[in-house]
């Protein structure tokens, strides 16, 4: 997510937001809904999102976020961080509901690499990542988080290193072995 926002009045009204300022809470949105938009966009795009459009996941994303432990977020890069990973929730749950009723059918192998990232997953697949990554996390956490700001949030490597705090090389660390480590147990799975 480039910035389209000033980082200084993100800070401010994340500061003002965490307080308890629904006033706040509603300028920091519109502050910064465009960049919240191309985040869903990104997530959409990646999770052929069913039924779901862009306004409306950035919406049910926002109402997670507004939540004061969502708020939690130091920076923008941080807020973004956690909206990928509220995105990331609502199509899980999305896709959970969808093929509830369709259990049964095979499965498609799936893999998690650069190629991956840029094209189109179906919702099973998405689940089956879902499902991975959150097994991975019980492992190592903060590997798991940049799995699910790369692959979930589609922020780069320089925007997951500012808001996890850390090196882009330990980020690049980090992606080697989660998708290395994911990789494994998709193939297994299959």
């Amino acid at each position: 997510m480039s910035s389209n926002s000033s980082p200084m009045d993100t800070h401010l009204l994340l500061s003002e937001a965490r307080s308890g300022d629904d006033a706040a809470k509603n300028r920091l949105f519109g502050h910064l809904y465009g960049e919240l938009q191309k985040l869903a966009r990104v997530q959409l795009r990646r999770s052929s999102g069913g039924s779901f459009q862009t306004t409306e996941l950035v919406h049910e994303a926002y109402l997670k976020l507004c939540s004061a432990e969502q708020l939690a977020a130091g920076d923008r890069a941080h807020f973004f961080s956690i909206a990928a990973g509220a995105m990331r929730q609502i199509l899980v749950d999305h896709f959970r509901r969808n093929t509830a009723a369709k259990r049964g059918g095979k499965e498609k192998p799936v893999t998690l690499d650069e190629q991956s990232l840029r094209r189109q997953q179906d919702g099973a697949s998405v689940l089956v990542i879902d499902q991975a990554l959150t097994r991975f996390a019980e492992i190592d956490e903060r590997a798991a988080k940049v799995v699910e700001m790369k692959f979930f949030g589609g922020l780069t490597e320089e925007e997951i290193a500012e808001g996890l705090g850390i090196s882009q090389r330990t980020v690049s660390g980090d992606w080697r072995r989660a998708r290395a480590w994911l990789n494994r147990e998709l193939a297994a799975g299959s």
